[in-house]
Order: structure tokens, then sequence, then C-alpha cells
């Protein structure tokens, strides 16, 4: 579950990912120790997804990883409104869009992982 802590930047991690990786190193980099959360064991609930999106300020369509394989052989091509998307995402969380960096009220796709320099 994504904690709502004020102070403390956050990344949504997967560390079989060489993007969310590579964002973690340039963080601890700039001497910036997040707090990790593996959300593929640690799935968010709708609330914590809903306010991510709300930091990223995006759809929850925008945030749907569609090369993986599950979303291509059960989701493409299908339409959802965004409550929907929002489920579908919680409940199969290896297509939630990663790594996201959460620092205050901004949020941010870490891709390429460079970008997590903007939450600095």
């Amino acid at each position: 579950m994504v904690k709502k802590t004020k102070h403390r930047m956050q990344i949504l991690h997967n560390p079989r990912c060489s993007k969310s990786r590579k964002a973690l190193e340039i963080l601890k980099e700039k001497n910036v120790n997040p707090e990790i959360v593996l959300y593929l064991n640690e799935t968010p609930t709708i609330d914590d997804l809903k306010m991510i999106l709300q930091k990223l300020n995006i759809k929850p369509e925008e945030l749907l990883r569609k090369n993986e394989s599950i979303y291509k052989e059960q989701f493409k091509g299908l339409t959802f409104n965004d409550d929907e998307w929002i489920k579908v995402m919680i409940e199969n969380p290896k297509l939630i869009e990663r790594p996201i960096v959460i620092n205050g009220n901004k949020a941010i796709i870490a891709r390429p992982p460079e970008k997590v320099l903007e939450l600095l």
C-alpha cells in the first residue's frame, strides 16, 4: 500500500525492471533515499491509485503497460471507464507503468529514468 507520507519521496518499484532500477540508482546518487514500494507485492488500493493518477495528472488508461502479454491477451481493444481501468490495474498490478516516483503532491513516470531529476 502506498503510504501518504508528506516529506519522504516514494518509488513504486519493480526490481526486475531495468528502468526502475536505474531511476532508483539516480535518486541514490543524488543522496535521496526514497521509500521503496514493491507494488507487485504491495498492490496499491483503489484510493492509492486514484491519488497517484491525480498527482501524475493522467487518465487511468495512460498508466497501462500496453505491451504486457496480459494486456494484449485480455484487454486490448476493450473499452472501460476510468474506474474500471483502475480496477483492472489493481487486479493485475503488472499492468501499472513503472517506475512511478512520488514527491509530495507531484509524481512522474520515470521513463526515461532521468525524469526523476524533475522531482528533486
